[in-house]
This record gives C-alpha cells, structure tokens and sequence, in this order.
C-alpha cells in the first residue's frame, strides 16, 4: 500500500531534487563571484570557502543532535547555497570570524531552530547579514576600491593573510588597502552617493568621485552585468520563476524613475540603483528563496514588487546605503498574510458573483 505525506516547501514541478535546484543556483552564481574576483581582489574565495565549512559542519552536528538523516539534509545543498550568498554579500576582507558568526548564525538559528529546510520563516543568509551589519558596522562596511585604482594591491596569500590576521603578508592592514590613488579612502557607490548628498553635493557631483566611470561604479557595473546573466540562466532553466525578479526590477526602475524625474539632483536613476549595489543579486538569487518568499503566482508578484519599493525607499531615506537585505526580511514578515490572500481558488469552487447568479436563475 503506498504511503502519502506532506511536506513543506520547497516544491519541484521540473523533476529536479532539491540538491540538483540548489547546485543550479550555486553556479549560477559562478559568473558574478569570477567577475568581483577580477574587480575586487581574491578575499570573496577565502569567504566562501569559509561560510561554506561553517556551514557544512553546524548543519551536520545539529543533524545529528536532532538525529535526523545527515548524509541526506547536507546533500541538498540548502546549507551550501546560503553559505555562497552569506559570503558574497561581505566586504572580501573582513575577519574570518565575522563570516564563521554569521554563517552559524544563518544555519543553527534562521533555519535549524524553525525546523529545517522548508520550516524558516525567514531568509537565512539575509537574516544573517543584517544581524552582522548591525552587530559589526565597522567590519561590515571596510569595502575596497576595485583593483585598477587601489593604491595598493593583493594577492591569493595577502587574502588569506588578511581575513586570517587583519594584516596583509607586506604589513598592510585592511584599512590601508582602502585607499584609492587618490589617497581617498574608498567606499561602495552607494555610500558614496548618500554621503555626498548629506553633504549638500547633487547626484551628478558624487557621481564624478574617482570610484565612479560615468554614472556607475568602476567594476560594480559588470559584477551586476555578470549576475544578471546568472539570474537570466535560473528563468530560462526553469530553476525560478520570472515572477519575483521581474516584478521586483519593475517596481524599484517605476519608483526610482518617478523620484529621478521629479528631482535629479536629489534622486539617482534607475540604471544607478540596479548597476551599483545588490539590486540584481537580491532579485534573482535572494528574494526567490522557495521556502522565505510567497508560493502564489500573484503573491509572487506583490512579494517581488513590495520588495523592490523598500528597496528605493530604504535606499532614499533610511539609514542604509543598499537596502535588499532590510527588504527582503521585511517581507519574508509579510508572506503568510500575502499567501492567505492571493491562494488560488480551488478547482470546481464557484465564486460568490456566480453563486449570486445561480440563486437568480433559480
């Protein structure tokens, strides 16, 4: 006699497992790290492989506390994938205990204390982010400028130096590797961009900062550019749907359209906001979490939407620079209500304007 059971997101219709969904995401993601690696210097390698043994070994030891299958729950590579967006998320040097806190925390608190893969209500690498970012603003903000216009250079081993001991093999600490040419120490485009305008300068004026090529930040643009094509692979594979991206890109280009039109000097343009932060990376590989985001076609869409309107809200007049995190956590919140609201009608249920119609006939 065969057995049914339920089960919790998230649901496959492609006849892929989990593991193999996963795998997909992960090198999906292989274009945009190559790319940062290239701008950015070795430190996002040294993270990664650091997030994802924090996360194998949490993943594996509460398992077996929990004496469930552990050979089978690390084989889906859930624990793997949150690992990868946890540590590309981080500037490339911070201290290797920063990711090893965060990526326990995403693994052991976000997603083994709701139960596991399917049962967290939120996002675990976002949820994580956000409690380093606001645990350890210092080492969560000490980006450094592309390589082409660093004042000083890294290697492979300075890497591992740097995230290992705070110090680079030649003795320079990661602060000095923050200086630009221009003996101006380096901040995201983002950062930038507000700090300027808090200072009484327009958009166009931060905007001829040195980290700057025209309106988009040096190497920023193609790390977005190479993600996108990441994202674009996902939807053409069928590995997510174009539901949460597409509305999320429409919603943030309508409103930050809007605001640009009504005053330039004040709001930047769309392309700024999806070429020189997060705003791709969080459309494609964060908000489509199967487990955190909305399982309805229209509440896909008012999930992407909502999370793309935070994100300029935020982004405009918060306190943080780039807001995907913060917006996605937001709406995780917000999920079950979105759920209850847009579950499609069951098959064969007649609605209240057709029973109406029905009672008159009779």
């Amino acid at each position: 006699m065969t057995m049914l059971s339920l089960s919790s997101s998230p649901h496959n219709h492609n006849r892929r497992d989990t593991g193999q969904v996963m795998r997909l995401v992960c090198y999906a993601a292989i274009p945009g790290i190559l790319c940062n690696i290239w701008f950015f210097g070795f430190g996002i390698l040294i993270q990664i492989v650091l997030a994802i043994i924090t996360a194998l070994v949490t993943e594996g030891v509460i398992s077996e506390l929990r004496k469930k299958k552990t050979e089978r729950i690390l084989k889906d590579y859930s624990a793997v994938l949150a690992a990868l967006l946890l540590a590309i998320s981080i500037p490339p040097l911070a201290p290797w205990w920063v990711i090893v806190i965060g990526t326990f925390f995403a693994i052991a608190v976000v997603k083994q204390l709701y139960g596991g893969l399917g049962y967290n209500m939120f996002n675990p690498a976002m949820a994580a982010y956000v409690m380093l970012l606001i645990s350890f603003p210092v080492q969560m903000t000490s980006w450094l400028p592309p390589q082409s216009i660093a004042e000083q250079s890294y290697s492979l081993w300075d890497a591992v130096n740097t995230v290992m001991t705070g110090f680079t093999n030649t003795g320079f600490s990661v602060e000095q590797l923050k200086v630009g040419i221009d003996g101006t120490t380096m901040a995201t485009p983002l950062d930038v961009v507000k700090t300027s305008l808090l200072q009484g300068y327009t958009v166009t004026e931060a905007q001829s900062h040195i980290i700057f090529d025209g309106q988009y930040g040096k190497g920023w643009f193609w790390v977005a550019m190479a993600y996108l094509v990441g994202g674009i692979f996902l939807v053409k594979s069928k590995v997510i749907s174009w539901h949460i991206p597409g509305s999320m890109l429409a919603s943030a280009a309508l409103l930050s359209l809007v605001l640009f039109l009504v005053d330039s000097d004040q709001y930047a343009s769309p392309l700024f906001h999806f070429f020189s932060g997060s705003l791709i990376i969080g459309a494609f590989f964060i908000a489509t979490d199967p487990v955190s985001a909305s399982t309805t076609i229209k509440g896909r869409l008012i999930f992407g939407a909502a999370i793309g309107l935070w994100v300029i809200i935020i982004r405009n007049w918060g306190g943080y620079p780039d807001a995907v995190a913060f917006a996605v956590l937001i709406m995780n919140m917000a999920v079950p209500l979105i759920d209850y609201y847009t579950q499609p009608r069951t098959y064969g249920h007649k609605s209240k304007a057709s029973k109406k119609e029905a009672s008159k006939n009779t």
